[in-house]
């Protein structure tokens, strides 16, 4: 697992970028945790960056907003989704557990849960 931060350092609204096998950003949509692939797959653009309302995510270049639950784009100009990941809050501690790698059987939107802020 990716050791993210301390709960208390991500407060509600707010998000921040990991690295992983590719970078990840980690959102808390008001007291719920959840973590896409960073990368906007419409272009290369930080979706950690992004303006965040409830559980969705705008890309700050082109305005693709993406379902933070399932990575899946709201509309154009992103065709594709990105992948989700796993979010364990531990002893007051967030990480990520990264999904399997675009291509492979388990696609990221199977391993997506939202972890509620305690």
């Amino acid at each position: 697992m990716i050791f993210v931060g301390e709960l208390s350092e991500l407060p509600p609204g707010e998000s921040v970028r990991v690295q992983g096998e590719v970078a990840i950003a980690v959102f808390n949509a008001d007291g719920e945790l959840f973590a896409i692939d960073d990368t906007c797959t419409h272009q290369d653009a930080s979706l950690s960056d992004g303006w965040l309302e409830d559980c969705a995510v705008e890309c700050p270049l082109h305005a693709a907003c993406f379902d933070l639950r399932t990575g899946r784009p709201s509309g154009p100009p992103a065709k594709e989704p990105v992948r989700t990941h796993q979010v364990v809050v531990q002893d007051g501690a967030i990480y990520v557990r990264e999904s399997a790698p675009v291509g492979s059987a388990a696609l990221g939107a199977e391993a997506a849960v939202g972890e509620a802020v305690r």
